[in-house]
């Protein structure tokens, strides 16, 4: 039986959290599909996870053809100690596609623009060393992964709220610079 790499990330981040624990008291409740832990020693991590089917409040498809029924992802953004680092996964995409994926600053909506602008760390500095880009490629069964790595912490105060995939890659030059096309799904961070 195969199973999902999805299956797997989610697992890590779960005993990252310490919510898969077996022994010693319950983990405090998190929202299924988002959550955000601060640790005492000032390191953060945000994460969603979900997959992509209707009436899904916090995994949203805006773009069906896209992003097709049984689609999902998972994210993990992990701060601290000067850096952040950010992971996501996707499973049953579009086949050998290039996707451009970025943090947003507001949760995930029924319309695709209600998870705001790219999170920025300098307001105004469109690039890969203010923003979180996650561009990826799906492999030949849809399957991708992404990672970026930002020398800044994030601030407590003005947590990015959301992952959104877009329909290109980013545009890294130029005048449209930052763009990736049309919103195709959106998960929000917790």
């Amino acid at each position: 039986m195969r199973v999902p790499t999805f299956l797997f990330v989610l697992l890590g981040v779960l005993a990252a959290t310490g919510t898969a624990a077996c022994a010693g008291p319950p983990a405090p409740r998190q929202e299924a599909l988002g959550s955000r832990a601060a640790s005492p020693d000032g390191q953060l991590s945000l994460s969603a996870s979900g997959d992509f089917s209707p009436g899904d409040t916090d995994a949203i498809v805006y773009d069906r053809k896209l992003a097709p029924e049984g689609s999902q992802a998972s994210v993990t953004v992990e701060s601290g100690d000067g850096k952040t680092r950010t992971s996501l996964v996707v499973e049953g995409f579009l086949p050998n596609r290039r996707y451009g994926a970025h943090i947003h600053t507001k949760p995930c909506g029924t319309k695709p623009e209600d998870s705001g602008p790219h999170y920025q760390r300098h307001p105004g500095k469109i690039d890969p060393t203010s923003e979180i880009w996650l561009d990826l490629t799906t492999d030949g069964e849809g399957a991708g992964r992404s990672t970026a790595r930002n020398d800044w912490t994030l601030d407590p105060d003005n947590l990015p709220r959301s992952l959104v995939i877009h329909s290109q890659p980013t545009v890294t030059s130029g005048p449209k610079v930052g763009q990736a096309g049309e919103r195709v799904a959106c998960l929000t961070l917790g």
